[in-house]
């Protein structure tokens, strides 16, 4: 017989161990605003939250995909308490891996003027 408790731990998606993550996916998953949204909200709130209650301009589908593209980038982690999908940013990790990234994702705007002018000369 499975447990409640091993049955919710079958349920949680994999994530990427700290030391897999690559700076080129990372940047790929950030490319989306969509996606920077969930990041820039999940940094503002500083708790782990649903997937509904970030409100996006995306089908429930289309968002499910863009917190997979991050969880499979390692920029969130994702668990279950009870049927609600939790997604928590993994603020330490990313940070230590790469210093001052969340800061920047977080004090964009949303419509990306912040990072659309990073790396161009003026």
């Amino acid at each position: 017989m499975v447990t409640a408790r091993r049955a919710g731990q079958d349920r949680v998606p994999p994530h990427p161990d700290p030391a897999e993550i690559s700076l080129q996916q990372v940047l790929e998953a950030l490319v989306d605003p969509v996606r920077r949204q969930i990041v820039r909200e999940l940094h503002a709130a500083g708790e782990d939250l649903r997937c509904g209650v970030i409100d996006l301009p995306v089908s429930k589908s289309t968002a499910t995909h863009h917190f997979n593209v991050l969880r499979e980038a390692g920029l969130i982690r994702q668990y279950y308490v009870g049927t609600s999908r939790m997604n928590a940013l993994r603020r330490d990790e990313v940070e230590r891996a790469f210093p001052g990234l969340l800061a920047l994702v977080a004090a964009d705007t949303p419509s990306g003027a912040l990072l659309s002018g990073v790396g161009r000369s003026v």
